[in-house]
């Protein structure tokens, strides 16, 4: 159950207390992102005493850079996409109980070419048959469900009822003082970790003791624990994104809107048929999306701004931190706006922000766990899934870890400097 306000720890920016012989905290997590805050609300809600540990004033990484979707539909059906489903349970639940807004709206794939058509035919054939509730609808009902179609050569659409909106910057920003005022979890803020010995963080205003250590700290990673991600082959992927002013009049997109390149994108559309013949019409006809990995997709937030996007650049293997541009790329953003136009209409898509994020990837997992050390627990590499999975993830781990689903001795005793834990669900 939720702390009363009475027993709750401040949210502050003091010094740390002088560590004594016994842990001050159950566990420490590193990071105030989005994974950070889904381990430290499954923490807290197992009623341990859990801090969180933030460089910055507040997450400014992946956690505040994307669309803000929670978004099942793009996981592989089965078991990924069924944790989807268990994560957005997770989300709406605390998002209701935070008084964060939220749209539970679900999401549009709309198809203006006939391959398009297909794919998304095939791919509805193959989940239906699994028991997931999806509707292939037509041009008529598309534009029933959302005014922000383009209907000029709408074929039909994939229908999902499973999708949620979030604005993710007000989510990072206002979930800590929940977590602290329903939950009791402490966080300092503007404290840069600096090292971890066992059970001992070492941050720059100075040291914090916890019987448990969870990193999650993103491209950051790289900072406390290089080698790891380095023998991982982990590396970073840049992103390109937009956002409007609010739309006027109250105009509402409804469900979140994604075009037929996203059927390229996301690996739940991996096993269709005539996938490969739709790619081959992309690749042939706008190489440039290749180029930069553009897919094209829009969603809403509360204040009626449509965050729009995006990008994919990824560095080579054998250099793996270089030499993405540290720069947009203006050719970038007129493609993605160029493309959108062609599956959306809207009142006022000029374009008032402008940003790109990185977020690490794993060459071959969905997320990519381990323990550093003993005591010491890693989770990174989610790349774009962390709003959608984050919750499920989180409280996946801190289960298997704690031993619910396993011995906790079992799990820190298979630790070594070569290789450690990587129960994780393989892409398909």
């Amino acid at each position: 159950m939720p702390r009363s306000e009475e027993e709750s720890n401040p949210v502050s920016n003091s010094s740390p207390v002088p560590a004594g012989t016994r842990p001050q905290f159950d566990d420490l997590v590193v990071g105030a992102g989005v994974l950070g805050l889904a381990h430290a609300y499954a923490l807290a809600r197992r009623g341990r005493k859990v801090l969180v540990v933030e460089r910055h004033a507040r997450a400014l990484g992946a956690s505040v850079r994307n669309f803000g979707m929670i978004w099942p539909i793009g996981q592989t059906l089965g078991a990924n996409m069924n944790l989807g489903l268990r994560s957005r349970e997770i989300w709406l639940e605390l998002l209701k109980n935070a008084g964060i807004w939220h749209h539970a709206g679900g999401s549009l794939h709309v198809a203006h070419h006939e391959d398009e058509a297909q794919v998304l035919t095939e791919f509805h054939a193959q989940a239906v048959e699994q028991g997931y509730d999806l509707e292939l609808i037509n041009a008529a009902e598309t534009l029933r469900h959302s005014q922000a179609v383009n209907p000029q050569g709408l074929k039909l659409s994939l229908y999902s009822r499973h999708e949620a909106a979030v604005d993710p910057r007000e989510v990072i920003a206002t979930l800590p003082g929940y977590l602290q005022k329903a939950w009791g979890v402490r966080f300092e803020f503007g404290q840069m970790v600096r090292g971890i010995d066992g059970h001992r963080v070492v941050t720059s205003a100075g040291e914090w003791t916890a019987s448990r250590i969870w990193v999650c700290a993103g491209d950051e990673t790289q900072i406390l624990y290089p080698e790891i991600l380095t023998r991982q082959g982990m590396f970073p992927c840049k992103l390109q994104m937009l956002r409007t002013a609010a739309q006027t009049d109250g105009w509402k997109i409804g469900p979140h809107l994604a075009g037929g390149l996203t059927l390229r994108h996301y690996t739940s559309f991996a096993g269709c048929p005539t996938l490969a013949a739709l790619k081959a019409r992309v690749a042939r006809e706008t190489p440039l999306m290749d180029t930069y990995g553009i897919h094209v997709m829009a969603s809403q937030n509360g204040r009626g701004e449509l965050t729009i996007g995006d990008s994919h650049e990824y560095n080579p293997p054998e250099e793996p931190f270089g030499p993405i541009s540290p720069f947009n790329t203006q050719i970038i953003d007129q493609l993605i706006m160029d493309y959108l136009r062609t599956i959306m209409v809207a009142p006022d898509l000029e374009i008032a922000e402008r940003w790109f994020g990185v977020y690490l990837k794993h060459p071959t997992k969905l997320w990519f766990e381990t323990a550093a050390e003993p005591h010491v627990e890693i989770l990174t590499g989610i790349g774009g899934n962390g709003m959608t999975l984050s919750m499920g993830v989180g409280e996946q781990h801190v289960a298997r870890v704690l031993g619910e689903t396993g011995s906790e001795d079992a799990l820190d005793s298979r630790f070594s400097q070569n290789s450690g834990r990587q129960a994780i669900p393989a892409l398909a």
